[in-house]
């Protein structure tokens, strides 16, 4: 799909160049000289998905394939549930970082545990892993991660029922203010038989380590 850039490389490193002189260095001085351009092309990077809305990411990623697939394509862990048995596919420790969007700060050591209960069709599994990636590369909240790749799946996999579990660090809090370096955030997501069936819930934390 063709790309809406939003990220204006020019601004950044102007504007950089302005919080170095106001940090009370000098921009021009060797060492510095081309760290505007640096963070420019850095945060090009780490920011990539905010040039993409949630339904365009979900059209990058929008290929599945019909449920009957060879089973070494997906891991799938048979469950009871109220509603009876279902194939709950689940793709955990998926590593990803992002930046808080209150203090810019680095949200690291992040864990996304991702799981669904197909609704006819499933979706190749790294592309689970590249939607949380894609997600992540925002000025985030953490709980903004887990919906924002709830809503993309959905949209994907017209599946109802999809859980995401985020453990993660934030510098935020680990770097500055509190300075407490082991304290570790955890969010939770459930929709559909996920938020309403406590054993099938219960099934998923299992699998997510908790």
């Amino acid at each position: 799909m063709e790309k809406h850039k939003k990220i204006d490389t020019n601004a950044i490193e102007y504007h950089i160049a302005g919080i170095l002189k106001a940090l009370g260095d000098n921009p021009e001085r060797e060492g510095l000289k081309d760290t505007p351009k640096r963070v420019a092309k850095m945060y090009e990077e780490v920011f990539d998905g905010m040039n993409y809305t949630n339904e365009e990411i979900a059209d990058m990623f929008n290929k599945t394939f019909a449920l009957n697939m060879d089973e070494e394509e997906s891991e799938q862990i048979e469950c009871k549930c109220q509603s009876g048995t279902s194939n709950m596919v689940v793709v955990k420790d998926i590593d990803i970082f992002s930046y808080c969007e209150h203090h810019l700060a680095l949200m690291y050591d992040m864990k996304v545990t991702v799981a669904y209960i197909p609704n006819g069709r499933v979706i190749g599994l790294s592309k689970i892993a590249r939607i949380a990636d894609m997600v992540s590369k925002r000025l985030q909240l953490q709980e903004r991660i887990g919906s924002d790749i709830a809503d993309i799946m959905q949209m994907v996999t017209g599946a109802k029922d999809i859980a995401v579990f985020i453990e993660g660090c934030h510098s935020c809090m680990s770097a500055r203010g509190i300075k407490k370096q082991n304290a570790k955030t955890v969010t939770t997501t459930f929709r559909g038989a996920f938020d309403t069936d406590s054993t099938l819930k219960w099934h998923f934390m299992m699998q997510a380590g908790k």
